[in-house]
């Protein structure tokens, strides 16, 4: 007979709750209810401390999520993934994966979750994710699948993947540590690996298949309705432009960007060509045919002085207004350059407004409009200077043009600290801090601009589940639990004895820690086989699995966290996803541990 909870205990399950209620309800922000809820452990633990504690000790308990190793990992990571974008270190991974993707789609979504999955085997996820985010990312602005639809199954894969081995997270190493401690013998580390690849020939349908379709685009209207901007591609000395006959071109050109004109004959250096696209295609257009968007004496010394003041360059989007100078002006007989050493890299203007003649230079430039968007790029104080003095309307969104300088060492950095926590010669917790102080340091990601890289939804959200799992564990309601499930295995046969292990420490892994499952639902199990006469050893995979199942909530494991920002999801969706997912793996992995010990 199990003896009725502690009111500590009581009052831990009952926070646990409300605090789900209040995410899934999605009435209050995620924010609100994670503040919320540290401030309830925090009051209660004051007034009402846990045996053997002082008052004092509750506080400790409640705010202590802010300064935990996990939270400074997952800010670490993000400072070191911020460093990845910035200095487009990832670009070439993402161009490879872009091609991929442009073969088709799905075939694009399912070789990146194989790639997250075997990784992961070998290679803590989180640092596997970690790369894979900013590349997800620069592909969704690129026209592939938006993010929401694509990080949540490469998490999934990811996990799934750390599942297959002892080495492939801590959870597992923490699980199979306490199981030879209480007398069972050492796993090898490919030794249930069979098990997780058939249980991935079921999950991996669905994750590439259904939970894509279970979640939304989360692309604004403003994604949508990108601005195309007319420009002149100088053509470079190195181009492969230079010789191919005019007819050729088109061939040439990447995807998005359209050619306007008729040129004849031969192509030649410098000859100055009429295109429009976004701003990512034009990028790639300089990329791929290697020419330029603006005079190269400009864009040099945008560079020096951007290298001399060691600042980032932008590019700005300014709107033209009625009272601005360059109404009726090109660009070339307008000076911009040479007064304010910024370069307009091209001119939006609506579609409609484009086939009236006068509106050309007889040069066959663009004359400036009241309501034109240009697209600047510069130092911030030139650009600020330029708008003011010109009267345009300097519009949100500025962006940083990558520091590729720095590209092949911020990389270096990642790999570096990936390494270190992937082979176990330091925590993932040194290994990132470490990376990260050095992004700072070298000037990879500047300090003051750190904001830009952390969630403040996120911080608040790991710090309130940190407490949640530590009260649980204290309080003694995990244990307390573990006992009232041990009463009523005794009539079930073995799969369901399995099953029923395996959604409860699920239970607890998406709701504490997987460190607090591990720790209480190992002895459960060992205690369990004892009392059933069955082998102790498939119920500790039972465990082990469980301690993996970590897709229902946001809270349940750092990755899930890592990905709420950038795939802008609420916590519904993760127990829209994940509660399919879970019940499919327990009932794959229970009948697959049957099958396999023969009970």
């Amino acid at each position: 007979m199990v003896d009725f909870p502690s009111y500590h205990a009581l009052a831990a399950m009952i926070v646990t709750v409300l605090m789900f209620v209040g995410f899934v309800r999605g009435r209050m922000s995620i924010e609100i209810v994670s503040l919320l809820t540290i401030a309830v452990i925090a009051v209660g633990l004051y007034f009402f401390p846990l045996e053997g504690t002082r008052p004092i000790d509750g506080l400790a308990l409640a705010f202590g999520g802010f300064g935990h190793y996990a939270l400074i990992t997952i800010c670490a990571l993000m400072v070191m993934g911020r460093g990845l974008v910035v200095t487009g270190a990832l670009e070439p991974a993402a161009r490879v994966l872009e091609r991929v993707f442009k073969v088709n789609l799905q075939l694009g979504l399912l070789v990146s979750l194989l790639i997250g999955f075997f990784l992961s085997m070998f290679v803590n996820n989180t640092p596997v994710l970690v790369l894979m985010i900013p590349i997800f990312a620069a592909l969704a602005s690129r026209g592939a699948l938006p993010t929401s639809k694509t990080l949540m199954p490469l998490n999934s894969a990811s996990l799934l993947g750390g599942l297959a081995t002892t080495i492939g997270t801590s959870t597992n190493i923490l699980v199979v540590s306490i199981a030879v401690d209480l007398g069972m013998r050492e796993i090898g580390v490919f030794d249930f690996t069979p098990l997780v690849l058939l249980a991935g020939l079921v999950a991996l349908p669905y994750m590439w298949l259904v939970m894509p379709r279970l979640l939304d685009d989360n692309r604004t209207e403003a994604d949508d309705n990108v601005r195309r901007f007319h420009t002149r591609l100088r053509i470079g000395g190195e181009s492969q432009l230079v010789g191919m006959d005019a007819k050729q071109l088109l061939t040439k050109l990447p995807e998005g960007i359209r050619f306007h004109g008729d040129p004849k004959g031969p192509l030649q250096a410098q000859q100055r060509l009429h295109l429009s696209g976004t701003h990512e295609g034009l990028e790639d257009a300089v990329r791929d045919l290697k020419g330029e968007l603006a005079p190269n004496w400009v864009l040099d010394r945008i560079k020096r002085n951007a290298s001399a003041a060691d600042e980032d360059i932008l590019v700005v989007e300014m709107t033209v207004t009625a009272d601005s100078r360059l109404l009726t002006r090109t660009l070339p007989s307008s000076g911009i350059a040479d007064l304010y050493g910024v370069a307009v890299l091209g001119i939006h203007r609506p579609e409609r407004l484009l086939g009236e003649k006068d509106q050309y230079s007889t040069g066959g430039d663009l004359r400036i409009m009241e309501g034109d968007v240009l697209l600047v790029m510069g130092l911030q104080y030139d650009l600020e200077a330029f708008s003011r003095a010109d009267s345009l309307l300097m519009l949100e969104g500025v962006r940083e043009l990558p520091r590729r300088s720095k590209a092949v060492l911020s990389a270096a950095i990642m790999g570096f600290s990936v390494l270190l926590a992937s082979f176990g010669i330091l925590p993932i917790a040194i290994s990132a801090l470490a990376g990260a102080i050095l992004m700072f340091v070298t000037g990879c990601v500047k300090f003051d601009r750190v904001g830009r890289a952390l969630s403040g939804q996120v911080i608040v959200l790991v710090a309130a589940s940190i407490a949640i799992g530590r009260v649980i564990d204290e309080s003694g309601a995990a244990m307390w639990l573990g006992e009232l499930l041990s009463i009523g295995l005794g009539v079930l046969p073995p799969a369901l004895v399995l099953a029923a292990i395996m959604a409860f420490v699920t239970v607890l892994t998406n709701f504490a820690s997987n460190a607090t499952a591990a720790t209480v639902g190992t002895p459960i199990a060992f205690s369990i086989a004892a009392q059933l006469g069955l082998p102790a050893e498939p119920l500790v995979l039972a465990v082990l699995f469980g301690c993996n199942l970590c897709y229902a909530t946001p809270i349940a494991y750092q990755t899930n966290m890592l990905i709420m920002a950038e795939g802008n999801y609420d916590f519904a969706d993760y127990v829209r996803t994940g509660v399919p997912l879970v019940a499919l793996m327990v009932t794959t992995l229970s009948i697959l541990l049957v099958l396999w010990y023969g009970l």
